[in-house]
């Protein structure tokens, strides 16, 4: 088993504001992480398969941007794979990220009705949560400053299996209070503040941050951030809106001023995302004649990637097996992997038939 830590990440180079400082502007810091895609990643692969393994033949398990990876890998080097494996990462690839966030938008609005259905009071509190840090400064334990949209950003593992615990156990205790009149204070914890600030430093993988649209650009595209301008069309997730609705898998451009892991990144990424020409990463004639064995599992409420997306996109790519199932989310090959990788070889395989929607 080869686990490969992509470029710019892990013991790969990563990349860090050191990285950055080596540039002398934002434009030529951009040329270096336009190099860090889909198409690079799997060039990386084919050197460390010929170089390292002798060119033998390898299958492949995508999680997630994973399935991104294999279907470029399938695109350019079909000839290196004996089977690709994908959990929860089928990307469409003819959809940009404007496309994507459409979609991804009403499917994490579904995630934050399942957290109110599951936990009503939590509505109340985020609210709560909401007028008190625009009232007054709330501090991170980082230094900086609590927003309500820094707040929203709760709801990015909302498409996590035990993400709607998350949220809950994250808000445990902050309407614990009370003033002297009895009436109910909605004041921050410190496990919520020290959760928040953890979980949204990026100090760990800013490439998440500032790679998280670059991924889905192929070919033309207008300039701009996709998921800001999908939020400015959609009045019930802004920060003033109540019921307060948790943002999901989307980076917004005020994170780059607000979140100090961020801020050595800022100019790079406006100038990624200005960028409007990109290589194309997906062959769609190369996929279509496409012989490898592809098995795909595909979760119905999965809020990152989209069902009909995912199933267009198979429709389109030759010897894809998909198996839908609402049984699991994102996560669910790490919470279940027992259950899915079997069953992924069985259909690659053919032992196990499956029927797309």
């Amino acid at each position: 088993m080869i686990l490969l830590d992509q470029r710019g990440t892990g013991r790969s180079g990563a990349v860090t504001p050191a990285t950055l400082d080596r540039f002398p502007d934002a434009a030529t810091a951009a040329d270096y992480l336009a190099c860090f895609r889909a198409d690079a990643i799997v060039a990386d692969a084919e050197a460390v398969r010929a170089r390292v393994y002798g060119g033998r033949r390898w299958a492949t398990l995508g999680q997630s941007y994973g399935g991104f990876v294999t279907l470029t890998y399938l695109s350019r080097h079909p000839e290196a794979i004996t089977t690709a494996y994908v959990t929860g990462g089928l990307p469409g690839i003819h959809a940009d990220a404007r496309e994507v966030y459409r979609r991804t938008f009403d499917l994490q609005a579904a995630r934050n009705r399942e957290l109110a259905a599951r936990y009503p009071d939590d509505v109340a509190t985020l609210g709560a949560l909401a007028d008190r840090v625009e009232a007054a400064p709330v501090t991170l334990p980082t230094g900086e400053r609590l927003s309500t949209r820094r707040l929203q950003l709760l709801g990015m593992g909302l498409g996590m299996s035990t993400g709607v615990e998350q949220v809950h156990w994250a808000l445990e205790g902050s309407n614990d209070g009370a003033d002297g009149d009895g009436d109910h204070l909605v004041t921050p914890t410190p496990a919520l503040l020290t959760h928040l600030a953890q979980e949204t430093s990026f100090l760990t993988n800013p490439l998440y941050a500032v790679l998280q649209e670059v991924i889905y650009h192929s070919g033309e595209r207008e300039p701009g951030w996709a998921a800001q301008a999908e939020l400015d069309r959609r009045p019930a997730f802004a920060a003033g809106a109540r019921p307060l609705q948790l943002t999901g898998e989307a980076i917004f451009p005020w994170m780059y001023t607000e979140i100090p892991g961020l801020r050595p990144y800022e100019a790079v990424a406006h100038a990624l995302a200005q960028r409007e020409h990109w290589p194309a990463l997906y062959d769609a004639e190369a996929l279509a004649r496409n012989e490898v064995p592809l098995a795909a599992a595909q979760y119905v409420d999965d809020p990152y990637v989209d069902l009909d997306l995912a199933l267009e996109t198979a429709r389109a790519v030759g010897n894809a097996h998909v198996w839908v199932t609402n049984e699991f989310l994102h996560d669910g090959l790490r919470t279940s992997g027992a259950t899915i990788l079997p069953r992924l070889m069985d259909i690659a395989a053919g032992r196990v038939r499956v029927t797309a929607r």
